[in-house]
């Protein structure tokens, strides 16, 4: 033995007690747990008196709290000579709890074996009881459906609820102390910006998007909630998530269908005037190919009437997607429309592209409206046509599907029955995630301006829907889209061709008399020239009120009218029944920019059995006078 070290040992061990014992409670004990000595601070908060404490064992203080466990791992680390740190709850001489951060250091003798221990501690009861009082209340919502969580100051989870795990998908265990914005990885930002407010005004409120265990995005309403200790120091923060993601995607789509409204109001204006602009274009068009020494400007007329039809089809999509606009249906033969596409592609598409079908001879029909038909091939292969920058293939199949209910369904999300199933595949470009849920918006396109209206796939989808159809789209960036669309078939009926009409075979009239209504002038002349160019006399009037005063002096050699639904002073609906109520049997034909459907609506009593729908050519307008006057004769004769 050294008796000049032990008494410095001793002497250090005093002024180092000695400098603790003015902040900290302090105790000491020997090798076996024994107290040797206390301050005056650990007196206080464990309410025993200094000779109340000397030489009794450290397990006077107990609480019962902690497992056995807890204290076996405690004095192996302490024996082995290592500083042990951790929370300790204890229990007062009157039976009450307090909690005290703990550090306990051995003091090793010459042999390098603890013989002396020395416990500081501080106290932390108030900032515990907190905790423990979130723990409780949050445990009686343990069975809420909203995810329920705790965590402190330095944003590690203490508590987690079972409506946390249902909703993010961790269990309790697996987040305890980890931070909860690098879990749910949560925009820093937004983070940073609400934990300042919760500080600044002990709440905070807002919407947040996580990301659950399964990689999915959640928008989460918080709550946050900031609870003090009795010190007023901030504790921790009591978070109430509740999952609104479901309905920030239903608000999603309302908002989109109230917008695809709006603009369906928007687009019927617009197709009204330009089916009025382009109706004199085609009429004229038609009168000047059966003018005499046109043939020089042959290249001219095509030009006017390819590009007069192309807007006359604009508009038609513009109605489609906005109205539904219904034409004729009819048995269709989808190889059919399908064959006169690929012409269409290996005449106007690049070189580049190749164009395949795969399409069975037994293919069923589908009863729809074939230009429609054909409209949706036509849009969906002229965009693929524009994935495809580079060249690749298209390829257009067709199927017989059959969708049963039971024993499984080949595709859930189709209601049971017999499909044609039309399927439109590229292995271009692809399109970007976050683009699928909206390329059926109308005007959305990703297209250089001037390069797409946006308007194709809506028309798609309207047209599909109109049909009682379904329609998939399927697409991987550089692999290439799928578009699957699904119309009911006519399984057990045998199909009926369409007649062909040669389009230059123009019926001419006897010399019948025809009242002419239309407030466009443009509209009045040319419909007016054509139908005297093919033997009819027409009168005209510019709006309601003037073709009654006009067919009340011509009442007994009028033959027929055409009246425009919408005019100012007096509308078409209205014209057509005073007509009626000086002539029963007068015949009429509607006409109108926008469908026939809706212009006529307010006609049925009228009995509009005959429409002309703007634009319309001279062909389209002579076949249809001679149909009215032809059936108007056969009626006369019954």
């Amino acid at each position: 033995m050294n008796p000049t070290r032990d008494f410095e040992d001793a002497s250090r061990l005093r002024q180092f007690k000695s400098a603790l014992d003015a902040h900290s409670i302090v105790a000491t004990t020997d090798r076996h747990g024994t107290i040797t000595s206390v301050n005056d601070k650990f007196c206080a908060i464990s309410q025993y008196a200094r000779d109340e404490l000397i030489g009794q064992n450290h397990r006077l203080i107990n609480s019962a709290h902690h497992p056995k466990e807890f204290f076996t791992g405690l004095w192996r680390t302490i024996s082995s000579g290592q500083i042990w740190k951790g929370q300790i709850k204890n229990r007062a001489k009157d039976g009450t709890f307090y909690w005290v951060d703990t550090c306990i250091v051995p003091f090793l003798d010459a042999t390098g074996k603890p013989d002396e221990y020395v416990a500081i501690r501080t106290d932390i009861t108030a900032q515990m009881i907190a905790v423990e009082k979130l723990h409780q209340q949050a445990a009686l919502l343990d069975v809420a459906h909203d995810a329920i969580l705790v965590r402190n100051i330095d944003h590690e989870i203490t508590y987690w609820n079972k409506g946390a795990e249902h909703l993010y998908g961790w269990s309790g265990a697996e987040v305890m102390g980890q931070r909860k914005d690098k879990l749910l990885r949560i925009d820093p930002f937004k983070y940073a910006e609400a934990c300042e407010n919760v500080l600044k005004d002990g709440k905070w409120s807002g919407e947040i998007n996580m990301t659950s265990k399964s990689g999915e995005v959640l928008t989460v309403d918080c709550r946050w909630t900031l609870v003090k200790a009795t010190d007023a120091q901030p504790a921790s923060i009591l978070t109430i998530d509740t999952d609104v993601t479901a309905r920030k995607k239903a608000e999603a789509q309302f908002l989109r269908a109230q917008r695809m409204e709006s603009i369906g109001t928007l687009a019927g204006g617009v197709a009204h005037d330009l089916n009025n602009l382009l109706s004199p274009i085609l009429m004229g068009v038609d009168l000047i190919r059966k003018t005499e020494g046109t043939q020089s400007l042959k290249g001219v007329i095509d030009t006017m009437d390819r590009s007069a039809r192309r807007g006359a089809n604009l508009v038609r999509q513009v109605l489609s997607f906005a109205r539904g606009v219904e034409g004729a249906l009819i048995p269709v033969n989808v190889a059919h429309v399908a064959a006169e596409i690929e012409s269409i592609a290996e005449n106007t598409f690049p070189k580049n592209i190749r164009l395949e079908r795969r399409i069975p001879k037994d293919i069923h029909l589908i009863t729809g409206d074939p230009t429609q038909i054909h409209q949706i091939l036509l849009n969906l292969c002229v965009n693929a046509r524009d994935a495809l920058p580079n060249g690749g293939t298209i390829t257009i199949a067709l199927e017989n599907f059959s969708n049963n209910a039971f024993p499984t369904a080949p595709n859930p999300s189709i209601p049971e029955g017999n499909y044609v199933l039309i399927s439109v595949t590229d292995n271009g470009t692809g399109i970007p995630k976050e683009h699928l849920n909206k390329i059926f918006d109308p005007f959305f396109t990703t297209k250089e301006i001037g390069k797409g209206t946006g308007l194709g796939l809506a028309t798609v989808q309207a047209i599909v829907r109109a049909h009682d159809g379904f329609i998939n789209v399927y697409s991987e960036m550089h692999r290439g889209t799928s578009f699957k669309i699904y119309i009911p078939s006519r399984k057990d009926e045998p199909f009926v061709s369409e007649a062909l009409v040669d389009a230059e075979d123009f019926p001419r009239g006897d010399g019948q008399l025809v009242l002419l209504v239309d407030d466009e002038a443009s509209i009045l002349e040319m419909t007016r020239q054509s139908l005297e160019a093919y033997g009819y006399r027409v009168l005209t009037a510019v709006n309601g009120a003037q073709a009654i005063s006009t067919f009340a002096l011509n009442r007994d050699e009028v033959d027929l009218v055409i009246t425009d639904m919408m005019m100012p002073i007096m509308d078409g609906p209205a014209t057509i029944v005073a007509l009626q109520a000086i002539q029963p049997r007068i015949l009429i034909i509607g006409s109108s920019g926008l469908d026939s459907q809706n212009s006529t609506d307010r006609a049925t009593v009228a009995v509009v059995k005959y429409f002309l729908s703007k634009p319309y050519s001279a062909a389209n307008l002579l076949k249809t006078v001679k149909t009215a006057l032809t059936d108007g004769v056969t009626l006369t004769e019954k």
